[in-house]
Formats: C-alpha cells, structure tokens, sequence
C-alpha cells in the first residue's frame, strides 16, 4: 500500500512539474523578442574593422521573423543567413533564458584589396574574397594585375611580412604583376622592385635591401626606372632614361652600339685581306 502511494505521489509530481514546463515553454514560446544583440568580435592579432553595420543586421534579423515571437525564431537558418554575409568569417546565433537574441559575428579582415579586370575587391588571409564596402573602406595595399586565386595566400603573407618590417613598410606602397612577374611599388615614386615569382621573398628583400644601404641612399632614385631581384644572388638595375645625368651613359651606348656594324665589317675586310697573300704564295 505504501509502494502504491509512493508510485502515485511520484505520477502526480511528474505530471505537475510537466504541466509546469509545458505552461513556461509555451509563455516563453510566445514572449516576444525585445532585444537583439550583436556582438563584433575581433580577430586575435588583426586590424579592427568596420564593415558590419549593426542596425542592419537587427533590420535582417527581424525581417526574417515577422511574428517576432521567440518560439519563431529558426537559429540554424539565421546564422546560416548571417554566415553569407560577404564580410562574415563566422557567425553564433543564440537565444539566452531571457528570450534576448544575441548574433557573434567574426568579421573578415583584408589582408590587400585587389585590384583585377576592372574590378576592385578586398582578400583576406584565407584567400577568400569579399566585396568592397559602400560604409566603410579599410587601409590595405593595392595590389593590381593578372593574380590567380592560387596566389591569394602567399601574396597575403607577402603583405604581411612588408606590414611587419620597418624597411619593407618604409619603401613599398602596393605591388603589380606584369606579364608574370610581380613587382613592388616604393613610394619614390621613380623605379619598382621586380621580385619576380613570390618564392624565397626574404632573400630577395634581404638583396634590395644591401643595394639601398651600399648604394641607393649616395645616389638619387630618380635615376632608376627598375631595380630587379629576381634572379639569385644578383641585382640587376634599368636606367630611367628620362633622367638627365642618364642622358650621356645612353648616348654613349647608343654609340657604342652603332659601331658594330662597322667594326663587324673593318674585320671582315682585314680577313679578306690575311686571305690574299696566302692564295698568292700558293
């Protein structure tokens, strides 16, 4: 009798907490969603950016639960949503015992904006594209020409390893590829660093680098139209030749260049001439 009493005790206590449960879950279900926050967060280590407007995603959020009933909410497909946003990295949609709505976003951080076909859009570190903003424009170097996706990551190391170096951050301003070969932009303004391809780009700042310390800071920049290091162990510099004080050394090699069809025929008639005396003697 008292094993039945304690069963029965048991059953109604059940019942009534379900009761309960189901009367809250059925409030909370009907309760309204009142506050929606979205918290940016910041990549460890990166620039902080501004590409996504709060409001509008509050806007997004609530345009895709018109009952605006927590019990509505689809948390899957809102942050599948979120996540298609083109500066979303990631994204955490939670609903707290509160009925509160709270968005975690990871946005995208540029890491060069690209500048191809006609087109102009930001690379993050991933390789990954995403559109210019209309709100909010982050300083980055441009890079322009012909770069296949297969490039996006070393060329965003490439950039990074220029941002962290006080020499590299002092002399280049952007980077351009040109019939295959990249080269990087100084901010005199008068010649380009051709790297060539983006392997072993350490060794080929490093020789830069020795040129400008032994020879470049005693000269004018102005003088060079390109400084090459592409090649291993060598620098290889291209005169400007809109540069004055170049005007003489080009005209010398022109000169010099002019003379050998000459000196090419002076020895063909000296040949000529040692062949005579020989078919004589004959």
């Amino acid at each position: 009798m008292k094993n039945k009493f304690r069963i029965l005790k048991i059953l109604v206590t059940v019942i009534i907490f379900g009761c309960l449960l189901s009367f809250s879950l059925k409030r909370f279900n009907n309760a309204p969603v009142d506050v929606i926050t979205v918290n940016l967060i910041e990549q460890k280590g990166k620039d902080k950016v501004y590409f996504i407007d709060e409001k509008n995603v509050k806007d997004f959020i609530r345009s895709k639960n018109t009952s605006g009933k927590v019990g509505d909410v689809d948390i899957p497909y809102l942050e599948k949503e979120v996540k298609n946003f083109p500066s979303v990295d990631s994204a955490n949609v939670y609903l707290n015992l509160n009925g509160d709505l709270n968005i975690d976003i990871l946005q995208r951080v540029p890491a060069f904006r690209l500048s191809k076909n006609g087109e102009d859009f930001y690379v993050d570190h991933k390789g990954v594209e995403f559109p210019v903003s209309r709100i909010y424009s982050h300083p980055v170097m441009l890079v322009q020409g012909d770069v296949k996706r297969g490039e996006y990551r070393k060329l965003a190391e490439l950039v990074d390893k220029i941002k962290k170096d006080d020499f590299s951050n002092k002399y280049f301003i952007g980077i351009v590829k040109e019939k295959g070969d990249y080269n990087l932009l100084t901010n005199d303004g008068f010649y380009k660093v051709e790297i060539g391809s983006l392997e072993n780009i350490d060794f080929k700042v490093k020789g830069f680098k020795t040129f400008v310390k032994k020879y470049l800071i005693y000269q004018n920049p102005e003088k060079y139209n390109k400084i090459s290091v592409k090649y291993d162990n060598q620098v290889v510099t291209t005169l400007n030749p809109r540069f004055p004080e170049n005007d003489s050394i080009l005209a010398v090699g022109r000169k010099e260049l002019a003379k050998i069809p000459e000196l090419l025929e002076r020895r063909e008639a000296a040949g000529r001439q040692a062949a005579m005396p020989a078919r004589a003697s004959q």
